[in-house]
């Protein structure tokens, strides 16, 4: 396996997140425009506007660009639909994800590279054929086991399976990140109880809350041993990366555009150090351990391992929200950089911070700076602590924005 060749593909649901998955290592980014994608209501989305400046900046970092139009698309949706993939064809963007025939149909016909979505559900070698006369890329059904996965690039191989560029098809698979616990992600739970369809972007997340189960007879409540009976754990791959890559995947996709940019650069970081350390012979127990630390620090459920090593059921959350380690509170925005001395002149807008507080630093153009509070200063004298109202000075030695927002870490 030529480790080398494997695309990190992160999530893009800001330009604060995209700057942090490209600082982080990320070899693409996915995001959504407008309304016709999968998070079309839990993350902020981008406008067609934005598309110019996305590919450009990823364009300098040499990172792809796929553009998510992957919802069920009914007769209305059609005009819009073709605008968005005219104008990902006209800004440059590397490919549109989509599982909608007509969205598919229409790439085809106006040249756009298409990758499948995981809604299509694909799930067998002759279903990857079928697709092969639309997407150079598939991603399969999130319910696969690895020796499923292999074996179907085991046959696109023998077969010689070739999409629209005339190169193999290439298989991406889930890597990291919330697991919905329907079929693909196809959900109807949220549309049943809300008229809010989770296949149009606008799921409310039923199944992430705590349910009892009554008798509409006699008013008996069962009980059950977990409360959080549809809640799935979070994916999490980084400890047997080696037997994903093994089977022969070559892209793999972090889930989350509706989570913040430090949680993109934790979990890019953590999976691109794991690919370098599979390259360079150094994966092993001990980093294992040092990621998996790191990915329980940002949001999440708690990790399983999905149904890769053939799990006969999921494993699920016995809590409401994320599990994470730490929590990062706002305390203010900065001011201005002075890039000479390398410090940074913040506002306080909330709470407290302390000399030896950790930080975080956020901003579209920035990313997300991590930081040990060395030393402060109020107006050019040395202080313990800054409070609301409070203008002050800390060095930094990577450059910031005016604007830019500052928190404090703490333990969760």
């Amino acid at each position: 396996m030529n480790y080398a060749d494997v695309e990190i593909m992160a999530p893009a649901g800001s330009f604060e997140a995209l700057t942090a998955a490209i600082n982080a290592g990320c070899h693409s980014v996915y995001f959504g425009v407008e309304q016709l994608n999968m998070r079309a209501r839990s993350s902020i989305n981008f406008t067609t506007d934005d598309l110019v400046r996305i590919c450009r900046q990823c364009d300098a970092h040499h990172v792809k660009t796929y553009l998510t139009l992957n919802t069920i698309l009914y007769d209305h949706d059609i005009r819009l639909m073709k605008t968005i993939i005219d104008c990902a064809k006209e800004s440059g963007v590397t490919a549109v994800i989509a599982a909608d025939h007509a969205a598919m149909a229409y790439c085809k016909e106006v040249g756009m590279p298409v990758h499948l979505s995981t809604q299509a559900n694909v799930s067998n070698v002759e279903t990857v054929q079928f697709y092969a006369g639309y997407a150079d890329v598939i991603v399969l059904a999130r319910e696969l086991s690895l020796s499923q996965v292999a074996n179907i690039i085991a046959e696109i191989s023998r077969k010689e399976i070739k999409g629209p560029s005339g190169e193999l098809i290439k298989i991406e698979v889930f890597a990291h990140g919330a697991l919905c616990m329907a079929i693909s992600g196809k959900c109807y739970l949220s549309l049943h109880s809300h008229n809010a369809s989770a296949n149009r972007g606008a799921c409310i997340q039923n199944c992430r809350k705590e349910y009892v189960v009554t008798s509409k007879e006699d008013g008996i409540e069962l009980e059950i041993d977990n409360e959080y009976i549809m809640s799935a754990k979070d994916l999490c791959t980084i400890g047997f990366l080696d037997k994903v890559l093994d089977a022969g995947v070559s892209v793999l996709k972090i889930e989350g555009r509706g989570r913040s940019a430090d949680y993109v650069d934790t979990v890019v970081s953590c999976y691109r150090q794991a690919l370098d350390a599979l390259q360079d012979g150094t994966y092993g127990p001990d980093k294992i351990a040092q990621w998996t630390t790191e990915l329980s620090k940002v949001y999440n459920r708690g990790f399983w391992d999905g149904y890769y090593l053939g799990r006969i059921m999921g494993e699920w959350s016995d809590a409401y929200g994320s599990k994470a380690t730490e929590k990062k509170i706002h305390v203010g925005q900065c001011v201005k950089y002075y890039p000479k001395i390398k410090v940074g002149e913040f506002q306080m807008a909330s709470h407290t911070l302390r000399k030896g507080d950790q930080i975080l630093i956020t901003g579209p153009a920035s990313g997300v700076t991590r930081s040990q509070v060395e030393e402060l200063r109020v107006e050019d004298r040395t202080v313990e602590l800054v409070e609301k109202g409070d203008i002050f000075t800390l060095p930094l030695s990577e450059a910031i924005r005016p604007k830019d927002k500052i928190y404090k870490v703490v333990q969760a």
